[in-house]
């Protein structure tokens, strides 16, 4: 008996993964992906430590962050929009994934060249652009990042995750080959990982396309600029509501590059690091929340219970490990680091308890379809970090780390008062059975 039930178990399971199996593999594959990313991620950072000095790892890291915050701009909602529409529109799905390259390529290129030319304009020594060679080079990989946040989104939205997982293990498996190579070769300026960044993403993709037998080349067709203009209403609100969440934390380095300076910036680079990984969990944790609860709003209250507690007692556990390990772990990526700093990090994991916060808020705010509206809140929260970044960074890093974290609890204590509020509004909505089908933030 006991074998014959769990033969059965074994083949209900098995139904249910065929069943699911696209599921699965894409799930699983992006999962691969992010974690492959991150973890070389931490060895790339660790490297360079290791061979370049502290100065062009600062500038270097300034330059990259605000290559992403380009890369965010430029992306403008697009790769969101790919992800849902291209499976409405069979046949026009490569005409469209053009389009949106085309465009983001375009918005990339225009801000990297305004920023370039700012840079020049501002005479000081933080500047991290030196040169029309790191300058030219910063504006091919804007267009680069753009173009892979938009290739990658369309393999999600193709149900293609397995090529989007190759894509991102290529490009930080030749960045990371390539760093060892030019530090032996002895190179070592700005450029010099600025380059590698560039050639790395422009390898993964020529990789990707060779091991996928022309993978990359079959997602793009004569840009189809007329669906594109269709559906651009629907990326917006989306846009606004991850433009203000994200952008101040992409643009950190770069600002504390140019509030401190370079050497400062390299130690503060691994442990802002290390906190945008761990941030990562509780931010799936919210994107995972969105479709569970549009599924089963009855669920609502125990959804968000399970959710914000995992992943507050995820967040408090890592900043206990930065506030009690900041100098070792500084000195694992140079021996140096660990006396630039001294103790001043030693605060920055407590703003992920903020950020968690933070996270579940926006998810609230999609729920609700309100993201236009919560935009501006967020737009707001961002700027009240800014300013607290701005005038701790009059006290030196230490001043700056607790100014940032001290806003970002801020916002987190706004954020847990709506989700009380969204919370006490499904209580007073009366029993499961009574509640009706749409979520109680809707109201």
């Amino acid at each position: 008996m006991p074998v014959d039930l769990a033969g059965t178990a074994i083949v209900i399971v098995r139904r249910a993964l065929q069943g699911s199996a696209t599921l699965v593999t894409n799930s699983g594959a992006l999962a691969i992906g992010t974690v492959a990313t991150a973890g070389l991620g931490f060895v790339f950072w660790w490297l360079a430590a290791r061979l370049f000095p502290p100065e062009v790892i600062g500038n270097a890291a300034a330059l990259l962050s605000v290559m992403g915050f380009v890369g965010l701009l430029g992306e403008a909602g697009l790769g969101t929009l790919l992800i849902g529409e291209l499976v409405r529109h069979p046949g026009r799905e490569r005409g469209l994934v053009a389009a949106a390259a085309c465009v983001g390529v375009a918005l990339a290129v225009g801000l990297a060249l305004l920023f370039v030319l700012g840079e020049a304009s501002r005479n000081s020594s933080t500047r991290p652009i030196h040169g029309w060679f790191e300058g030219a080079a910063f504006v091919l990989g804007c267009a680069l990042t753009v173009l892979s946040f938009v290739g990658d989104q369309a393999f999600l939205g193709s149900l293609r995750s397995t090529s989007r997982m190759i894509r991102q293990v290529l490009f930080s498996t030749f960045k990371l080959m390539l760093i060892g190579g030019a530090a032996a070769a002895g190179y070592a300026s700005n450029a010099t990982i600025l380059m590698t960044w560039v050639a790395g993403l422009l390898a993964s993709w020529i990789g990707v396309d060779l091991l996928t037998r022309g993978g990359a080349r079959r997602l793009v067709a004569p840009p189809d600029f007329q669906l594109l203009h269709a559906l651009r209403r629907k990326v917006f609100d989306h846009y606004a509501l991850d433009v203000t969440v994200q952008a101040p934390s992409v643009i950190m380095p770069y600002l504390v590059l140019v509030l401190l300076s370079p050497s400062i910036n390299a130690v503060f680079v691994p442990l802002w690091m290390l906190v945008s990984v761990a941030s990562l969990m509780p931010a799936t944790m919210t994107t995972v929340l969105f479709p569970v609860i549009r599924a089963s709003p009855k669920q609502f209250r125990h959804n968000i219970i399970v959710s914000l507690t995992t992943s507050l007692l995820f967040s408090l556990v890592c900043a206990a490990f930065v506030f009690t390990y900041s100098q070792e772990i500084l000195a694992l990526f140079n021996p140096a680091y660990p006396k630039i700093a001294s103790s001043s990090l030693r605060f920055l994991g407590f703003s992920l308890l903020g950020s968690t916060l933070k996270f579940h808020a926006c998810a609230l705010a999609r729920l609700g379809d309100r993201m236009r509206k919560a935009s501006r809140w967020f737009a707001l929260g961002g700027l009240l970090e800014l300013c607290f970044v701005v005038m701790g960074a009059r006290l030196g890093l230490q001043g700056l780390v607790v100014g940032w974290t001290l806003a970002v609890s801020i916002e987190g204590l706004c954020a847990a008062l709506s989700l009380a509020l969204a919370m006490k509004l499904d209580s007073a909505a009366g029993p499961a059975h009574e509640r009706p089908t749409a979520s109680p933030l809707q109201t």
